[in-house]
């Protein structure tokens, strides 16, 4: 592998361009020509050895660069981060360039061995670990610190002299893809090996989940359907229902579990090693020694850290809690108004203003949900995490306390405190059908018209005057660049995981409730498929072996479904029949079940 590293030569004639970087406008002549001589030096002096390119416009060229590498380059990066390819014998194994012939659909002269995403991924990873050797600054820019190890790229972020680095898309396979996803309405499965091969397996994953999850619902919704027919008024028959529910919501994950671990070990990112973790772009503390690696970066007190989070942000989200169940007591007082008026009126008007206290509490339900993201954002980047991992996990904890409480604190209330069934089966229709709506909306029809946006100012480019191929390429970067940037599946796991909390705590008093779940994936794929490739930039692929926390999350749900359709049943009259004289009997009989 030395002896490749030396032959390798960083002048290529077929430049095939793969990541775009873009500076900001006025950058320094100095600090542009530091950072592309880093980007094309070789690795024995510290630099990333690829291939790097100006894109030329019309009006002379802009800050704007382009970014390849030679394919033996690539190969060799594919070594580095541990790529996991099928070899001849059909088993897995961590790609090496020396045992390179043994590996299935090999060739010297097939450029397609490695899929677009994973050379993105390789480039991403190569520039990501340029780091400073002696610099004290960036060139040009005192201001902007450097030491010995720093990553170049993440201190040119912070300091806003890189402005952002994406993958292009590549306009053949994207329209291929476009079509065999979303082009064409379809009973069927997606195209999840295209979609990993072209977005990575995170966002793949996502999707598989989605469908999965879509399929194990059609069973609640097949039952759910005659029991909502034929026991429309009697609020009590729902034992069996439960009962299903109940094994349901455990069997489902388990089954995923099984399923995920069946794509991940085909696409080779199941027995892949965990790249060690570098800290975040937004860390900072003052200059140390790190005590594992000895070498020189920021260090932050945990005690500091620790402070942070139980002095400041878990007060500040017990008073949000506290914020929320006040305002779900201000909403029991509007559905108590409305039953008065009701019972006054009796009219058509008053029963439908019947639903108007629960639509207006899904619209401020969904409204303080976003606006507590925002807080909660701000909080978890305050506290100042050294890794991306640990910052995700406090976040997504304390998203979902606030979601899970604001969503369901109501319908717990109708079920375990008021005891109205009717109430509740009710609210939750409401609750359920107008986050749906509300979600669609900014998930499908935005997007929708986004994409009519973008596709008015692409023909206007296009009218503009061609000159050779370039050309197509600067417009192609230009429209790319201004395209919003996806900012990861946690939106949509968290709407996926309020979704399964309907479903599956309390749908056994409102059957229909897997019915709209359904019907709302199924635009969902869609929605979503369109927003990936029309609506955002091409993200980079980020290998992943499973969905992380969501797994946990999920599973937390279900224990809490089990627990609560336990509950329902044992409060249901004919089980309630069965212990006529002891209620003790009946409590500790449901904990055993449960």
């Amino acid at each position: 592998v030395v002896e490749s590293w030396s032959f390798l030569d960083t002048v290529e004639s077929n430049f095939r361009p793969l990541v775009v970087i873009e500076l900001a406008k006025g950058t320094k002549e100095e600090t542009i020509e530091w950072f592309t001589k880093r980007i094309v030096d070789k690795k024995a002096n510290g630099g990333a050895q690829l291939l790097v390119k100006p894109l030329a416009t019309e009006n002379g060229v802009e800050n704007i660069y382009l970014v390849g590498a030679s394919h033996l380059r690539l190969l060799l990066g594919a070594e580095a981060v541990g790529l996991v390819k099928e070899c001849s014998d059909n088993s897995m194994r961590a790609f090496t360039y020396s045992s390179r012939k043994t590996f299935k659909h090999f060739a010297d002269d097939n450029h397609n061995f490695l899929t677009m995403a994973e050379c993105q991924y390789i480039i991403k990873h190569e520039l990501e670990n340029l780091r400073a050797k002696n610099e004290k600054m960036i060139p040009g820019y005192p201001q902007a610190k450097l030491y010995p190890g720093k990553s170049i790229v993440r201190r040119l972020l912070t300091s806003g002299i890189l402005v952002q680095i994406f993958p292009l898309h590549d306009g053949e396979e994207l329209k291929k893809l476009s079509h065999s996803w979303y082009g064409r309405v379809k009973v069927g499965y997606q195209p999840l090996d295209d979609i990993r091969c072209y977005f990575g397996e995170t966002i793949a994953l996502y999707f598989g989940f989605l469908e999965y999850f879509t399929f194990a619902l059609i069973p609640m919704a097949v039952i759910g359907i005659p029991y909502y027919v034929f026991a429309w008024e009697d609020y009590d028959k729902y034992v069996m229902f439960a009962t299903f529910n109940l094994l349901w919501s455990t069997v489902i994950l388990e089954v995923w579990k099984r399923i995920c671990a069946i794509l991940t070990y085909r696409w080779g990112t199941l027995l892949m090693k965990r790249q060690f973790e570098e800290p975040r772009p937004g860390f900072h503390g003052v200059l140390g020694i790190n005590p594992v690696t000895g070498r020189e970066e920021p260090v932050y007190s945990s005690v500091k850290r620790q402070l942070r989070i139980y002095l400041v942000s878990l007060p500040f989200v017990c008073l949000c809690l506290y914020f929320s169940l006040y305002v779900m007591m201000i909403y029991f007082d509007l559905e108590q108004w409305a039953l008065d008026y009701h019972k006054e009126n009796e009219s058509n008007f008053s029963s439908l203003m019947l639903y108007v206290p629960s639509i207006i509490y899904a619209i401020v339900i969904e409204i303080m949900n976003r606006i507590y993201r925002y807080a909660a954002e701000f909080l978890t980047s305050w506290e100042n995490h050294r890794l991306e991992s640990s910052y995700q996990n406090h976040l997504i904890l304390k998203v979902l306390v606030f979601n899970f409480l604001n969503c369901f604190a109501s319908l717990f209330y109708i079920a375990f405190v008021l005891f109205d069934m009717k109430l509740l089966r009710q609210s939750l229709a409401t609750l359920l059908i107008t986050s749906q709506i509300l979600n669609q909306f900014a998930e499908s029809l935005l997007p929708y018209w986004l994409q009519k946006r973008y596709s008015r100012r692409m023909m206007k480019r296009m009218c503009s005057k061609k000159t050779g191929t370039d050309l197509s390429l600067a417009e192609q970067v230009n429209m790319e660049k201004e395209m919003g940037t996806y900012l990861g599946t946690f939106d949509d796991y968290l709407e996926l995981f309020l979704q399964f909390g309907y479903v599956s705590l309390f749908s056994c008093v409102y059957p229909l409730a897997a019915v709209f779940a359904v019907l709302n994936n199924i635009t969902e794929i869609y929605s979503d498929a369109l927003k990936m490739c029309r609506v955002y930039k091409r993200p980079f692929a980020e290998p992943t072996a499973n969905i992380g926390v969501w797994q946990l999350a999920f599973e937390t749900m279900s224990v809490i479904s089990v627990v609560t359709n336990c509950i329902l049943i044992g409060m249901s009259p004919e089980v309630d029949a069965l212990f006529p004289d002891s209620k003790m009997d009946l409590v500790l009989t449901v904990a055993l079940v449960e």
